[in-house]
Parts: structure tokens; sequence; C-alpha cells
């Protein structure tokens, strides 16, 4: 390619050595190789401008003038109702009772598992009179005799030491490699203690441990008060918490069952195993659990699932759970949070009624 007072030949070599010029001006060459869509670095022609074309001249133009208005928008400015702003400042109060709860909640728990509060039914914050614990409180008059002994297991699972502390009661282990519960309903569980050699990662340390899921308390939506559901998948036969509280004596218990019978409440657990033609349908199970103390009336009531429980699905038991009447160790345990099974312990309830809503439901809790 040869440029001569600005024209551009352009000589195309042949294999048999033959040329063949071609006269083209610069701009026309650059015409061409955007029209081919070729780009060229010599004539400047590249993919960023390969689309730009030279403007040689204007043949005319006309001016235009364009306004742009903009509209102003008048708004009035309105006042809210009274009680939707009472209602604005109750609820933002509420949020802010509740979050201060559920902060002391995490702040107290000594377990995995995280509390959440949710109230998405009315304007109640924390329930009154409630106090959160971890283990059982005993009561003016209750003494929890410690266990004295414990296993001498290097592995309680693999290789247990005459029957390891389930030995107590000459069952099988209660749990199999995953934890999960594989005594039926009605056996106790007798767990590793505080005496035992083996360590904290024992499988037969399982309620000891405590909740393992995040849950959430909330605001039951049909007036059955607060519930608990969980945050997680939950398999089929673990254990989920404990209905933990204060043991107190029999006349503590009656004194304080006539008081939450005029307030429509109960807090009173009837462990006492009766055969019924209607029943509820519960996930989770009652097992009695042993662990420092061996005691036969003062069991941990512990609550193991008795099905996969999805995400977000509320937690719910039976006050009259039913279990193989052929195992009646457990029906000697009458727990009432009292001193359970003695003689004189508060039988005459008012019978509260059950909402839990299946059609076999017995209509109330006890």
């Amino acid at each position: 390619m040869c440029v001569v007072a600005g024209v551009v030949t352009v000589i195309t070599v042949c294999p048999t050595a033959c040329r063949v010029p071609c006269k083209l001006t610069w701009d026309q060459l650059q015409t061409q190789c955007r029209q081919e869509k070729v780009s060229c670095k010599v004539l400047g022609v590249s993919k960023n401008n390969i689309n730009d074309y030279e403007v040689e001249y204007l043949c005319d133009y006309k001016k235009m003038k364009v306004e742009l208005r903009r509209r102003k928008k008048r708004r009035s400015a309105k006042r809210l109702d009274t009680g939707v702003a009472s209602y604005l400042v109750q609820r933002a109060k509420q949020r802010q009772q509740l979050q201060r709860w559920e902060d002391h909640l995490n702040a107290t728990r000594n377990h995995k598992g995280r509390i959440l509060v949710r109230n998405d039914v009315d304007l109640d914050g924390p329930p009154r009179d409630f106090t959160y614990i971890n283990n059982y409180k005993a009561g003016e008059g209750i003494v929890l005799t410690e266990v004295a002994v414990g296993c001498d297991c290097a592995d309680c699972l693999a290789s247990p030491v005459d029957g390891c502390c389930a030995g107590a009661s000459l069952h099988r282990f209660a749990y199999n490699d995953r934890g999960q519960v594989k005594l039926r309903a009605g056996l106790p569980i007798y767990e590793c203690n505080s005496r035992c050699r083996c360590g904290a990662d024992c499988p037969n340390r399982v309620v000891q441990r405590g909740i393992q899921y995040d849950m959430c308390i909330f605001k039951t939506h049909n007036g059955r008060g607060w519930g608990v559901r969980t945050l997680e998948h939950i398999r089929k036969n673990c254990f989920v918490m404990e209905y933990v509280g204060e043991i107190i004596t029999t006349e503590e218990a009656e004194r304080r069952g006539h008081i939450y019978d005029r307030q429509g409440a109960t807090y009173l657990f009837d462990l006492d195993y009766v055969e019924d033609v209607y029943t509820c349908n519960p996930n989770l199970q009652v097992y009695n659990v042993f662990i420092d103390n061996l005691d036969e009336r003062l069991p941990r009531i512990a609550f193991f699932s008795t099905r996969p429980i999805s995400a977000g699905e509320e937690l719910t038991f039976d006050y009259k759970m039913q279990i193989d009447p052929v195992d009646a160790e457990s029906t000697k345990m009458d727990s009432n949070f009292s001193r359970a099974g003695l003689p004189g312990s508060p039988k005459k309830r008012i019978r509260v009624e059950c909402k839990c809503g299946v059609e076999s439901c017995r209509k109330y809790l006890f």
C-alpha cells in the first residue's frame, strides 16, 4: 500500500507474483471498511468506531425550543386517626418489650438452641409471673438426693460395663448412635450422670445437653395463650425439650391448684397414663428421665418427637399420653410438679378445654 497526494494505492500480491492496483481515497476505504464491518489499524477503523461516519456538511437545520414543565402536586397534610395512632404507639412499645424479653431468655439459656419471641395476634407483652429456668427448682420442703454411683464405661454405646447406667432398670440402651430414642413410651430412661467415667460427648447424655434446635415462643390465634414452634426440621424420635418447673409438696400443689383454676390457667402436669377412647394427635411424646436423681417419684419430664416435625410447626403434647399398659413402671409417676405419686396428690381439677383441632380430640386437656 502506498499513499500519494491523498490517494491510496492498494496493491494485492498474489502467489504468482502478479499485482492488481486499486485506487481509492482514504475516506472511501474507511467507508468500505465500515460497510463490510472490517477493522483496519492503518485506516483507524476499529470495533469501537466502526459505526461512526464523518459528516461532510449540513444541508439544513431547524432550531427548536423545548420547555420542560414540572408539575407541582399539592398534598394536604392529613393527621392520623387517633385510634390508629394509639395502636401504632402500643405496637411499638410491645415490640420493645418482647425484644427485651427475648434478649433476657437468650442471655439466661444454657443450651445451644436460640429463642425467638413473636406476637402477631394482639398487643400483649411478655406473660406475667413467668421466670425462665434451665433446670428444676426444688421448692420448700423438697430434698433432691444426688446419685452416689456412676458407670465405668470407656464407650457406653459400644462397650457398656454391667449394662451401663441403663442397667439400673434392667432395660436396654435408650438411644441409637444418632441420639434417637429407641425405647417405647412408658419405659424410663437412665442417662449417665456426673459420677460416670464417660465424658460430655457420651451417646448416653442426650436430655442433659438441653435444647439443640432454635425455637420460637409465639402467641396463638385461637385463645390458647403462648405456644412454641420449632424453627428447624426435627427428625423422628429426637429429644426436643424438657418440661421444667418447680418441684413442690402436695400441700403447696393443692393450694396453687385452686389459684390456677380461678385464673383459668394450669401449670400442673399429670403423668398418670390412662386408657381413653379419644386422644389428641401430638408431635411430642413424654419420657421420664433420670440423671443425677434416681427417685422414681421425681423424674425429669422430657419430650421426644413422635414423627418428623417441619420447621415452623407448633410443638404439642398430650396431657393424657397413652402408653403400653404392659409397662407399668412409669405409671407409678404422677408428676404434677408436686411430690409425684404420693397419697393426697391433687386430682380434682376443673376441666380445661383442648383446642388442638384434630378430629379425635377428647375436647379437654384433663
